[in-house]
């Protein structure tokens, strides 16, 4: 990471970027907008503002109006899990990947993840978020793959987690896909951080 996040307990991987860092998708980091101004967005979005986070289902709402009032938000996809509760990943895929996730609980409590291991194929992911007893009501995906990275730094407990690999098959045929550069320190430069109140 080129900055250093001091205040940060939580700091993941936050969503899709060209070859030089920049968001692919509309992104608002402390009130300044960046990525594109046009885009038509139909998956999520993940909003932040002083007392307030939520994930929105742009289906149905544009994503300028779900960034209203927001100092922070990303637009990112596939939506796994949409305001209705089903699974919006309606593509089988063999494509497995880390992945990480931002999601919303039946409490209105806001759950990050990040998979452990390149295990999941995006849809199996939504099915697995759906099912699971996080009751969640609401999912995002924020990329995944070799950039699915975490730091957790949270009362004395320390972690850092870069994914390295994903892998793709295609009939019998696997295909391992390995991040080519060994220290991926860099490899996030958008991120979704926690910090204390």
């Amino acid at each position: 990471m080129g900055k250093v996040l001091p205040n940060a307990v939580l700091i993941v991987n936050g969503g899709y970027f060209d070859k030089h860092g920049r968001p692919d998708t509309p992104f608002i980091s402390e009130g300044i907008a960046m990525g594109p101004q046009q885009y038509d967005a139909r998956a999520g979005a993940f909003t932040a503002g002083k007392d307030t986070a939520d994930i929105r289902d742009l289906t149905r709402q544009d994503w300028r109006t779900a960034f209203a009032g927001a100092s922070n938000a990303m637009v990112s996809y596939p939506l796994l899990i949409g305001d209705d509760g089903q699974t919006h990943v309606n593509v089988k895929s063999r494509w497995l990947a880390n992945r990480t996730f931002v999601a919303k609980d039946d409490l209105g409590r806001v759950v990050i993840g990040t998979t452990k291991d390149a295990f999941f194929s995006l849809d199996r992911l939504a099915e697995f978020l759906k099912t699971s007893p996080l009751n969640l009501k609401v999912a995002l995906n924020l990329d995944g793959g070799p950039v699915a990275c975490r730091s957790v730094r949270l009362n004395g407990y320390r972690q850092k987690f870069y994914a390295r690999w994903e892998s793709q098959a295609d009939d019998n045929k696997v295909s391992l896909l390995r991040w080519p550069i060994s220290e991926a320190n860099w490899a996030m430069p958008m991120v979704l951080t926690v910090e204390r109140k």
